[in-house]
């Protein structure tokens, strides 16, 4: 049975999850653009994956289920074969006498439930799931991989005990070119970043110690020792990567950055690699980017409440400037490209420079800084104006020539993007005017500033608990309790009663699928919109602070009160925000 399109909408209306107006709304976005009425309303943030799919199970009378926290038995979920399972998205997950469940995203499929049928010699039971659904299902092939891979390096590495020689300065580039080839030593670097990929790690560290190699990833934002190897294949994996990322080979004395692609059917990532000379070799930082957009939402990312009206309202306007603040790797990048996406339809043309483009978007016109060449975020914003763009996305702000440029292009009728380097909302001004920006252009081009952080999310198993009065006490210290108190009420996440000793907070717990209690992150925002009062402040030279100060009082959240709402509806632990809010 195939779902048409009037059948969606029509039950969508009875079923109350999305308002009328929304969902006329996208059909007429629907018919424009050629896209189906459920992707424009998931694009928006109107409904859920999991609501859409259990929709689509009702009106087609199979039901739906959700694996996201179930251990399947690894017999059962061997009937498939792992190929054909990410194929088609379909997974065994339970079986009873000679009937077998599968989860699917697509049970019209008939063609692979036949195949199975015939394969299995059962009978095949379709069952509707989600993408995360099934992405943990078929993440279960690769745990038992998991813990072959030890094994890989292990054997490996000892073939490779009686053929490497200490290399060092002596060695000359034909034994290196010869050491990166080796069988061993290309099946050790697949694995280090296979593992990586399945670990959802953002880096990978190689790092040579005295007497072994340490390979260390940055799994949400934490490091995790992974992997101890043996000293002699260090300098082969480090030819390796130099031979993947097209370095020199027998430079050993000067760092080095490039950088190598991989595509496979399950995966496709570019690898940014910076080669460093340290005392005892040569350390290796490899950053994981996937190539394409992985289509968030506001909401995903975890605006909500007052600084998500201030968002859609601001992105709406056709010049100015929006400015993402944070440290190296607070999500500043993802929450532009998220913007990016909701303004990116046939109407605009929208162009970038970035250093590096982290990810591929369709019909944006991205182009990459190339400093050795001396093309920089200045030469490339002075070109990108005459591209005649409507929406600007510069990278990143670093020095005063690109934030006069950026500030010009706002003032010139664009809608510029880009990111600073500053703790805060309110720090960005001032950061500003240290690179010579003059205030009232400041005044007249900024229309919001985000600063984030992101915080690991607790798993769906996790530890209730209640705060004591100590705990109480110490966290009114690093909070306004009252404050926050009041925004948990205008956003109905407590009832209007509540008190803070009503309140649960969580602690991780940890399981087999879950070994931290955390998995994946989740952003903490302020989002600072200009009002006539901080313009006026910041004509005034006021400090960041006074500025903060005045945010505050006209309803901005800061992160710290966003991270502690977050705690309250069991996203994560205040531990967690008190880490990243202290950095």
């Amino acid at each position: 049975m195939r779902i048409e399109q009037q059948q969606i909408k029509a039950f969508l209306l009875d079923s109350e999850l999305i308002k009328k107006a929304d969902i006329e709304k996208a059909g007429e976005e629907a018919k424009k653009t050629g896209k189906k009425i459920e992707d424009v309303l998931l694009g928006w943030g109107k409904i859920t994956e999991e609501e859409l799919a259990r929709l689509k199970a009702y009106i087609l009378g199979i039901p739906f289920v959700n694996l996201e926290s179930e251990k399947i038995n690894p017999e059962i979920l061997l009937v498939i074969p792992e190929p054909v399972a990410r194929a088609h998205n379909i997974v065994a997950f339970k079986k009873s006498g000679n009937n077998l469940e599968v989860a699917m995203l697509d049970p019209e499929d008939l063609e692979t439930i036949e195949f199975m049928k015939k394969k299995s010699a059962l009978k095949i039971l379709p069952r509707l799931t989600s993408t995360a659904s099934i992405k943990h299902a078929l993440s279960q092939y690769q745990k038992s991989l998991e813990a072959e891979f030890g094994d890989i390096i292990k054997s490996e590495t000892e073939s490779l005990a009686t053929v490497s020689k200490e290399t060092g300065a002596e060695s000359t580039p034909e034994d290196l070119k010869k050491a990166a080839e080796d069988l061993p030593i290309v099946r050790i670097v697949d694995t280090l970043i296979r593992h990586a990929i399945l670990e959802r790690a953002s880096d990978i560290h190689i790092e040579p110690l005295e007497k072994e190699v340490l390979v260390r990833y940055r799994i949400d934002g934490i490091l995790h020792e992974t992997m101890v190897l043996p000293k002699q294949v260090g300098a082969g994996i480090v030819a390796r990567i130099k031979v993947l990322s097209n370095l020199k080979l027998d430079e050993h004395r000067l760092p080095q950055d490039g950088r190598f692609k991989i595509e496979t059917t399950e995966y496709k990532f570019s690898f940014r690699v910076s080669v460093l000379p340290i005392f005892d070799g040569e350390k290796i930082v490899m950053r994981l980017l996937a190539e394409s957009a992985k289509g968030y939402t506001l909401e995903g990312l975890g605006f909500h409440g007052e600084s998500l009206e201030v968002l859609h309202r601001n992105i709406k306007k056709p010049l100015g400037m929006i400015l993402a603040t944070g440290p190296t790797g607070s999500g500043k990048t993802t929450t532009l490209y998220t913007i990016l996406s909701m303004l990116n339809t046939p109407e605009v043309n929208i162009s970038t420079i970035e250093d590096p483009i982290e990810y591929r978007m369709p019909r944006v016109n991205q182009t990459q800084v190339r400093p050795d060449i001396g093309f920089s975020f200045a030469t490339g914003l002075r070109s990108l104006v005459r591209q005649d763009p409507n929406i600007i996305m510069v990278g990143e702000i670093r020095d005063t020539e690109t934030a006069n440029l950026a500030i010009n292009a706002a003032l010139t009728g664009h809608l510029v993007l880009s990111t600073l380097h500053t703790n805060s909302a309110a720090g960005s001004l001032p950061r500003l005017l240290d690179m010579k920006v003059e205030p009232f252009l400041i005044a007249s081009t900024v229309n919001i500033i985000i600063a984030q952080r992101l915080v690991r999310r607790l798993c769906k198993e996790k530890t209730k608990y209640a705060l004591s009065d100590a705990e109480l006490k110490g966290l009114a210290k690093e909070v306004d309790l009252d404050r926050v108190m009041n925004f948990l009420k205008e956003e109905k996440i407590v009832s209007p009663k509540a008190s803070w000793k009503d309140i649960d907070f969580y602690k991780p717990k940890a399981t087999a699928d879950c070994p931290d209690g955390y998995s994946d992150r989740i952003g903490i925002h302020e989002v600072m919109e200009m009002r006539p009062t901080i313009k006026a402040l910041l004509m005034q030279n006021a400090t960041a602070d006074q500025i903060e100060e005045q945010a505050k009082k006209e309803g901005m959240t800061t992160m710290l009160e966003d991270g502690i709402m977050k705690c309250v509806q069991g996203l994560t632990t205040i531990e967690e925000i008190l880490r990243v809010t202290r950095e």
